[in-house]
Order: structure tokens, then C-alpha cells, then sequence
């Protein structure tokens, strides 16, 4: 019996819609009451914050933008091409160790290369040495803290992005396109910049444009670094000006941005094309010999080196040396971690339902139904594109009106649902909630129809067959994004700073903090802490992603 005979088997009721619509419109929420803060205070702010504020910040946003991009596109391009194509010393390693970078938030990396290139640092230290200097004053390192070290920074923790997208791309490029453009005449490199690379342009975009919104929300590496971009001065305008309708307003100017690389991304992914590894053969690696091969090992080993095995090394020294010296853990970094699992688990858990709600509310059958669900899914899922400062400023007058709507109605003291975190939590879970609807939806569209048409054959209800068919099936999809938003949430700052209770610290925060103290050791602790949570999502990225690097690619292999 076909679907069509079985009308509405595959057909969400109308409480999963509505639930659906629900998340969308509570996805949405933060942006519009945003437009209406900036907009509802009346226009006397913008004129000092064209003056004074928003000409420097947007110069540097876009500056430190465009820097990070090209940086990104160079290193994710060059080696997603370099362990795709070629064979050399380490390559079976480094072709998943490029990814390791993503274990390190920005802001991590940033502190630890303040300390490891500080004029009396180990690394100038060490230069001055084999110079044979004895003074910083003979010799030092430009300062770190300036626009091209923001580039630095960002630019080598954020590259895994292009790599993944490129590297996924490349390996499914069918051989014979090099071969016939090598046919024709042209070099390896020509076959590379006019076939191989114009086929992956669709794949960079969407590599890209995730890299660039990840610089746009980064509060830490930037503040640290001393670069004023238009994220920390949404900061700064809230918290040490109380001024939340100019931060409004910069967080407006921020969407621009916002909106120009979601269409990057989307347009990215609809040029996106991809044969079937079955009918083509993937690009052989060509084997390097000589200089050339350990030439080829030192390019990928080195954005490794500097993205996660020089900061992770310092975190690791500077945690032993403070455990060494007898200062042991503060109870302020125990209850930052007691708070911080408490936030990830409570993330979650909204999250993952959410996400699930969303998802299985999409699979609706007619062309209304489906393109209505269709639109509440991707409106769903827009906040991973929305930078944390933008939303705790959207989530902020709602979540007041609503906290004195409760504590006056029950007569209750200050405010609940902001005391007790609630807002953080919703607020992270909006952010993050991309994550669990991609990875169900994608496991539901890998569950054969027959199996649902057997259980409602049988007298299931669709709830029913949600509970005792798909959600067995879909275990591994949600496991790996309840893992994927645990981890982010833990890693999250910018929301983290603007929402959290008072006297509440996560280990973000506390980092965060420290690094603002100079305090390297005791922050140490938080970051490697934070750093090793992170190695659990990359690792299983790198396993399922990019797979063996001699092996033919899947069909689970494209971005």
C-alpha cells in the first residue's frame, strides 16, 4: 500500500504544529523586540552613536571580518587541498588534526597567547635568547593586542570550518575532471585554481560564512586583544553606560552584517551540487618525496601547532604549575563548574526537545502544510546566525515584563525567571537549537516510510509511533546534538555575561574574569577544563566526517 493510500501517515497533528510555530515565534521574538527598543526610544541616540561610536566600531568589525575571512579561506583551502590530493609524512594524522582548533574558543586562545607572547614571555624569551639579546628593549614581537593579532587569533582557531566544507567538497570531486584539464595541458596547480577550486566556491561560502559569524560573536578574544568591534561595544554601551537602548541600536547595526552572511550561507548551499560517489572515482593522492613531502608536513602541521597544541600546552603547564604550588582549586572554579554543567544539561534538555519538536512538526504531507513547516523550521533554527550579545538584548524587556508579571502575581520578591537563570538557559537554547533540528531531521529522512506505514497499519497513533518507532532509530542523531549543544553551551560567553544571575559564574565567566585580573594560573584551570570538553564533538566530527584519508568518500561525506 503507497503513502498516497494512506493519507496523513506521515502528517504532524495539529498540537506538534502549533507547538512548532510556537518555537519559531519564540526564535523570532528576541530579533523583533530588538527593532523595537532601538527603534521605540526615539532617534536622540543615534545621532552621538554615529558620532562617536558606531563609525570606529563598524571600521573595525569589518576590518577584523575581512582579515579573519581571507586568513581562513587561505589555511582551510590550502590544506583541505594539501591532505586531499597528496600524500606525505603525518598526513594520516593531521587530516583529522586540523580540526582540533574547534575545541578552543576564541576567547581561550586569546588568553593564552597573551601570556605566551608577552614581551617577557617564553616565546620572545626564547628569541631573544638565541639572538642573544638580554633586554626587551633589544628586541620584542609586535603587541599582540592590535587588529592584526585579533586576525592571528581568530583567524587560526577558526579555519577548521573552510577545512571541513572544502575537504568534504574535494573529496567528492570526480577524478576525471583533473585528469582531462592535465590532458589538456594545464599544470597541477592550473587544475587546481580552474577546476577544482571554482567547483568548491559553493562549499566555501558556507565554510566562510560560518567562520565570519563566529568572529562577529566573539566578545573575549576581541576585548582581550583590545579591538572595539561592534560585539563589544553592544558590551560596553549595556553594562558600563546602562544604556540599553544604544546597545539596542548597535545590536540593530549588527544584524545588517548578520543578514549579508546568512545570505552568503544560503546561497552557498543552494549552488551546491554533488555526484554520487558510487558512479565516480575520488581524486588519488599523489605521493610527495623529498623536501617537497616534509615541505608539505610542515604547512599542515603548523596551523595544528598554533591553532590547539601551543595554547592547549600552556594551559596544561600553567594548571600543573598552579596545582604545584600548592594553591590547589578554588572554591569559586568548583562552583563555576557545578554552575556550568547545571547551564549545559538545562540547554540541553530545551534544546534537544525543542529540536525534536521542531523536526518531527516539519514532516507534514500537502504542499501548505509543508511549506508552512518548511518556513517554521528554518525560522527555528536562525538562532545559531544571531550573535549572543543580540539575543540577551532582544530576550531582556520580555523576560522583565514577564518575571514582574509573575512576581506580581504570586507575590514573589525580585525577579524569577532571571534569578534562577531561566532566561540564560532559553536564551543559549534559541542560539544553539540548529544543532539538535539538523541531526534529526537528518535521521528522519533516513528512516524508510515503510517502517512508519507498519506501525500505523497496526493501530499506532503518530505519537505512539514517535515514541516506540523513531525515537529508538534516532538515538545516535540526538546523542550527537544533545553532545554538540552540551559542549557549546559550556563554551559560551557573550550571552553568559549579559544574562547570567547575580553571583552566578560559569567557567566561561570565571576565565573570562581572571584573564581581565591577569591571573593566568587559577584561569587556566577553567579553560583546560572547557578545552577538554570541547575534544568530545571534534573528535566525533573528525571519525564520522572525514572518515580514513585514503578512503573513497561517502555519501555521508559532503558538507
Amino acid at each position: 500500500m503507497t503513502r498516497r493510500q494512506l493519507p496523513g501517515l506521515h502528517a504532524a497533528g495539529p498540537v506538534w504544529r502549533l507547538a512548532s510555530f510556537a518555537i519559531a515565534v519564540g526564535v523570532l521574538a528576541p530579533v523583533l523586540t530588538l527593532v523595537w527598543l532601538a527603534f521605540g526610544s526615539g532617534l536622540g541616540h543615534w545621532g552621538p552613536l554615529f558620532a562617536n561610536v558606531l563609525p570606529q566600531a563598524a571600521l573595525n568589525t569589518a576590518m577584523l571580518l575581512t582579515g579573519v575571512g581571507v586568513l581562513v579561506l587561505v589555511i582551510g583551502t590550502g590544506c583541505a587541498w594539501l591532505v586531499t590530493a597528496h600524500d606525505f609524512p603525518g598526513r594520516g594524522v593531521l587530516h583529522w588534526a586540523l580540526l582540533l582548533p574547534l575545541a578552543m574558543p576564541t576567547y581561550i586562545v586569546a588568553f593564552a597567547y597573551l601570556d605566551l607572547l608577552h614581551p617577557i614571555g617564553p616565546v620572545q624569551g626564547a628569541i631573544r635568547w638565541m639572538l642573544g639579546f638580554d633586554s626587551p628593549r633589544q628586541f620584542r614581537l609586535p603587541d599582540l593586542r592590535s587588529m592584526p593579532g585579533a586576525i592571528f587569533v581568530l583567524g587560526f582557531v577558526l579555519y577548521p570550518y573552510v577545512y571541513m566544507t572544502a575537504r568534504a567538497m574535494f573529496m567528492t570531486q570526480p577524478a576525471h575532471l583533473m585528469e582531462a584539464a592535465r590532458t589538456l595541458g594545464e599544470s597541477r596547480r592550473g587544475a587546481f585554481f580552474r577546476v577544482a577550486l571554482p567547483l568548491a566556491r559553493p562549499a566555501l561560502a558556507v565554510g566562510l560564512s560560518l567562520a565570519l559569524l563566529e568572529t562577529l560573536n566573539d566578545i573575549g578574544a576581541s576585548e582581550f586583544l583590545g579591538v572595539n568591534t561592534l560585539t563589544v561595544a553592544v558590551y560596553t554601551t549595556w553594562i558600563t553606560r546602562s544604556d540599553l537602548a544604544g546597545a539596542a541600536q548597535i545590536a540593530c547595526a549588527m544584524l545588517f552584517v548578520v543578514v549579508a552572511l546568512v545570505w552568503l550561507e544560503r546561497n552557498g548551499r543552494q549552488h551546491q551540487r554533488f555526484g554520487s560517489a558510487q558512479r565516480m572515482r575520488a581524486v588519488q593522492p599523489r605521493r610527495l618525496h623529498g623536501g617537497a613531502a616534509w615541505a608539505a608536513s610542515v604547512a599542515a602541521a603548523l596551523p595544528v601547532l598554533i591553532g590547539f597544541v601551543a595554547p592547549a600546552f600552556y594551559l596544561v603547564r600553567e594548571s600543573f604549575k598552579r596545582l604545584h604550588q600548592g594553591g590547589g582549586i578554588s572554591q569559586g572554579l568548583v562552583a563555576s563548574l557545578g554552575n556550568t554543567l547545571a547551564l549545559a544539561s538545562g540547554v540541553t534538555a530545551a534544546a534537544v526537545a525543542a529540536g525534536l519538536v521542531v523536526a518531527w512538526a516539519s514532516r507534514s504531507q500537502g504542499a501548505g502544510l509543508a511549506n508552512r513547516a518548511r518556513w517554521q523550521a528554518r525560522a527555528a533554527t536562525l538562532g545559531y546566525a544571531v550573535p549572543g550579545t543580540v539575543l540577551a538584548i532582544g530576550l531582556l524587556t520580555p523576560a522583565l515584563a514577564f518575571d514582574s508579571a509573575l512576581a506580581t502575581a504570586f507575590g514573589w520578591q525580585g525577579l524569577p525567571l532571571m534569578g534562577a537563570g531561566i532566561v540564560l538557559v532559553v536564551a543559549c537554547a534559541i542560539r544553539f537549537l540548529a544543532m539538535p533540528v539538523g541531526g534529526i531531521e537528518a535521521g528522519l529522512a533516513r528512516i524508510p516510510p515503510a517502517i512508519e506505514q507498519a506501525s500505523r497499519l497496526l493501530g499506532e497513533t503518530t505519537g505512539g509511533t514517535l515514541r516506540r518507532v523513531h525515537l529508538p532509530l534516532l538515538r545516535p542523531a540526538i546523542a550527537t546534538g544533545a553532545l554538540l549543544v552540551f559542549v557549546d553551551a559550556m563554551k559560551e560567553l557573550p550571552a553568559t555575561l549579559l544574562l547570567r544571575p547575580a553571583n552566578f559564574d560559569t567557567l566561561a565567566t570565571w576565565l573570562y574574569a581572571e584573564a581581565a585580573r591577569g591571573t593566568y594560573e587559577e584561569g587556566a584551570i577553567a579553560a583546560l577544563a572547557i578545552v577538554l570538553a570541547g575534544l568530545l564533538p571534534v573528535l566525533l566530527l573528525a571519525r564520522n566526517q572525514l572518515g580514513a584519508p585514503s578512503a573513497a568518500p561517502g555519501p555521508d561525506q559532503t558538507p
